[in-house]
């Protein structure tokens, strides 16, 4: 690991009430990573990427990208923090009214001087990337789910972030462009040097994308590494999650 993790959570804690989500999470993100971070529904996935995000506030410990304090940074500072990330979202999130190729103008007319054709030259490129080189002219509507996610892919790299976070970017699909989806997640992650954190699920796709993967339990991390180690895990929570066993500790108190 890096001793200059582009991403550091420190003993984060979170809570809503008396709702508490997060209780102690600690995790280092280094340059170029692909972690998939693994958990069952409302085990607070999706809140990491929030906290990443500055979006939410930690209600304890502290969550720092490039070295800098989320919670603490001005407007300005998180504005430009913000530029460096990519949020792949799990329904696409385009806008309906908006062109492909609108769409993903939107965050470069909006935050950068580039003239248009400049713009239109990186709409192009990334459209390239993901295959969609066809679909620049066409409206939300006319796109199947798959075009619409790797659509999505392509928006969350128009500014070339330093980071991409996805938010089960693979879910309602089918197996086969699933898996056209993380063969996408991998090439953009090599193609463009981007670290990934990937919020899943689906355990197929976690282990064919993962360089690491951290799993949440009751608010905190209980268990690191690569996917072989995840597959050899002796964890009863570990083992359980990854082959969908109805018998194990997840579901203890909930029968």
């Amino acid at each position: 690991m890096s001793d200059a993790p582009l991403i550091e959570l420190r003993d984060v804690h979170l809570a809503f009430g008396e709702n508490e989500i997060l209780t102690g999470v600690n995790l280092r993100l280094a340059p170029k990573e692909r972690l998939v971070v693994l958990g069952q529904s409302g085990s607070g996935k999706s809140t990491l990427l929030r906290l990443i995000l500055g979006i939410l506030k930690p209600t304890g410990g502290s969550v720092h990208f490039q070295g800098g304090e989320v919670s603490k940074m001005r407007r300005r500072q998180l504005n430009a923090m913000r530029q460096k990330i990519g949020m792949v979202y799990q329904y696409s999130a385009l806008i309906s009214s908006l062109s492909v190729r609108d769409n993903l103008a939107l965050p470069l007319e909006e935050l950068t001087d580039k003239k248009p054709g400049e713009i239109d030259a990186l709409v192009d490129e990334k459209l390239k990337l993901v295959g969609m080189a066809d679909a620049r002219d066409k409206m939300p509507a006319e796109l199947s789910g798959g075009m619409r996610k790797r659509i999505g892919l392509a928006r969350g790299i128009i500014m070339d972030p330093e980071l991409i976070l996805y938010d089960e970017p693979s879910a309602g699909l089918d197996p086969v462009i699933s898996s056209v989806i993380d063969e996408l997640i991998i090439a953009l992650s090599e193609k463009i040097g981007a670290t990934s954190v990937i919020v899943t699920h689906e355990m197929e796709s976690a282990f064919k994308i993962a360089t690491r993967l951290a799993m949440l339990f009751k608010g905190g991390i209980i268990a690191e590494g690569t996917p072989e180690d995840f597959k050899n895990s002796a964890d009863p929570v570990v083992k359980q999650f990854i082959t969908g066993a109805t018998e194990g500790p997840i579901l203890e108190g909930a029968k």
